[in-house]
């Protein structure tokens, strides 16, 4: 008989040491690979820099000292190592349009995107979830049907045309929500001397400082932007959720529950859900990721503010420092959301520790 050596604390400790230090070394590659991509991508467009920034009559003498004060002059390795260096310190660059720095102007702008994705994945998991369960445990019936349907209209549909269409009836005919922007002009410039904003998001902001008239008015103006991108969202999530319902409601452990005599509900929402929760938890995370890259169309449409419409404006007026820090930003989040979903799958699925 084999004995084992004893599962000891320093040995736990070891084993947590040694994943967390792959996990952190597996991150550091991932965020170098994506810094890499950028640089070359700012190397690689056909936009110079520096004239951008000295504009088209500068002499040769100014060119070449902005040239040379942006490091353009030095070997591509060591521009790429500064790069690197300076977006470590936060620095990701200065806005050739505004002078600010852009992680700076990107603070002010990512709240905006943060909120409202927040809010339509909620949309998106309060009735995507449940639509599937619905559609897995009664499949070929009406229920089913139309689920897969207006699924399928979340798909095909264009995302400008469904804004298009909400802004005139549910603005212009009906006047039930706000127009676009985030609050009503008179809103606006009380915002900035009657509310202290602790994270930039409005709704959050206006409830911490009661000013509950104000949360009204911007609830009103993102309940129907959210609503299109909740809906888009629950098309793909109620989409995915029947199919991994389906599978499970197949498995062995199913059929001996029921046979047990276990109530319905409980097969379906404890055992089978506990095991489609695993492959959920992905699906939800880039549902949250893609709306967090921020969603250019519906943020044009309704005047949103956010990260999407940020990186659309620098990128028309050839503003390559903020497009690339902006595109940083977006990966990061990807990177972080996926890091979140790991740590989501140990705690839903003690087999994954």
């Amino acid at each position: 008989m084999t004995d084992h050596p004893p599962d000891t604390a320093p040995s736990r400790l070891f084993t947590v040491a040694r994943r967390l230090g792959t996990e952190m070394f597996t991150l550091a590659i991932t965020l170098l690979g994506l810094l890499a991509m950028t640089f070359l991508i700012g190397r690689v467009v056909p936009i110079d820099p520096v004239l951008s920034i000295v504009g088209e009559r500068a002499t040769q003498e100014q060119y070449d000292a902005v040239r040379l004060a942006l490091g353009l002059d030095e070997p591509l390795w060591k521009q790429f190592a500064i790069y690197v260096g300076d977006a470590v310190q936060g620095d990701l660059g200065t806005s050739i349009r505004t002078r600010e720095p852009v992680l700076t102007e990107i603070s002010r702008y990512f709240p905006a995107t943060l909120e409202l994705a927040t809010l339509a994945t909620i949309i998106g998991v309060l009735v995507g979830v449940p639509a599937g369960v619905l559609a897995a445990t009664r499949p070929g019936t009406l229920a089913d049907q139309i689920v897969r349907i207006v699924g399928l209209m979340g798909y095909s549909m264009p995302v400008f045309w469904l804004g298009l269409v909400g802004l005139l009836v549910f603005y212009g005919q009906l006047g039930w929500v706000g127009g676009p922007g985030r609050l009503d002009a008179s809103y606006e410039m009380m915002m900035e001397f009657t509310i202290t904003q602790y994270t930039g998001m409005i709704l959050i902001d206006t409830a911490l400082n009661g000013n509950w008239p104000m949360f009204a008015n911007a609830f009103s103006h993102i309940i129907l932007p959210a609503g299109l991108l909740g809906y888009v969202s629950m098309a793909y999530i109620s989409r995915m959720t029947r199919s991994f319902m389906m599978n499970e409601l197949g498995q062995e452990y199913i059929t001996t529950a029921r046979v047990k005599g276990m109530p319905e509900w409980r097969v379906i929402w404890v055992h089978a859900m506990r095991n489609v929760l695993v492959p959920l938890i992905t699906v939800i995370a880039l549902s949250y990721a893609y709306l967090l890259e921020g969603s250019v169309l519906t943020e044009t449409i309704f005047a949103w503010p956010g990260l999407g419409s940020y990186i659309t404006n620098a990128l028309f007026a050839a503003d390559m420092p903020a497009v690339l820090g902006g595109t940083v930003v977006v990966g990061a989040v990807f990177v972080a959301l996926n890091m979140a979903s790991d740590i989501l799958y140990r705690l839903v699925d003690p087999r994954a520790r």
